[in-house]
């Protein structure tokens, strides 16, 4: 799961540009398309359901047996979905990209995610290359998250054998970028297994960074 610090997002709330938003796919085997690619953020997910909690939505043209079971929902499933899609400008995905199973037989389930979108920076470095951080005179870096692995076959592939790129469950959150960044004007991180270690060996990976520019808070102590 891409890591967000529950103390960072809570002071990120004063800079969400828009309200959660709510998407629902009626065919769960379709594309679930989450965005904030229009507002350059980055999602993080505030729920996710699968399954059928009533029996309006996705409602037409099934017969009355398929939606009448409205106590169906597969645990786990917000967390697979925060696994796959936060800290990304753009996430797609489907029911067998989260599950196999199915939590209710004969019945017509779908697959709803809330999610808002936090302004950010998001900077992706492809393994043993350098990131770089940088905010303008006077700001200064504020990492709401970071994620070093591979979560799907598109980042990162130039000249890279199937075998390198098939892995793309592979997510190790971490805490460094922060760490070594945070408070700074700019900051330079590599982008390689001895910085965060190797969370999927034989996969090549990729350091994904979200992150804003504020200018620094002042303490009362410090102002005086």
């Amino acid at each position: 799961m891409f890591f967000f610090s529950s103390t960072l997002l809570l002071a990120a709330t004063c800079l969400l540009v828009r309200a959660a938003e709510k998407v629902t796919t009626c065919n769960p085997d379709t594309v679930h398309r989450l965005s904030c690619a229009d507002l350059d953020g980055v999602i993080s997910v505030q729920s996710a359901l699968y399954g059928r909690v009533d029996s309006v939505t996705c409602s037409e043209e099934e017969p009355p047996n398929q939606i009448s079971n409205t106590d169906c929902s597969l645990e786990g499933i917000g967390d697979a979905v925060k696994k796959r899609c936060d800290g990304k400008m753009v996430c797609e995905l489907n029911k067998n990209d989260l599950t196999a199973s199915d939590p209710c037989t004969d019945t017509a389930k779908y697959l709803q995610t809330t999610y808002t979108c936090l302004p950010a920076i998001h900077r992706v470095t492809c393994e043993h290359s350098v990131a770089y951080l940088q905010c303008d005179q006077g700001q200064v870096i504020f990492v709401y998250g970071a994620d070093y692995g591979r979560r799907d076959k598109s980042t990162c592939v130039y000249g890279r054998p199937e075998s390198q790129i098939e892995n793309s469950v592979c997510s190790n959150p971490t805490v460094k970028v922060a760490d070594s960044c945070n408070g700074k004007n700019s900051c330079i991180i590599k982008a390689s297994n001895s910085v965060f270690g190797d969370p999927c060996v034989g996969t090549y990976k990729y350091l994904e960074v979200a992150y804003a520019c504020q200018y620094p808070v002042v303490s009362p102590d410090e102002s005086v």
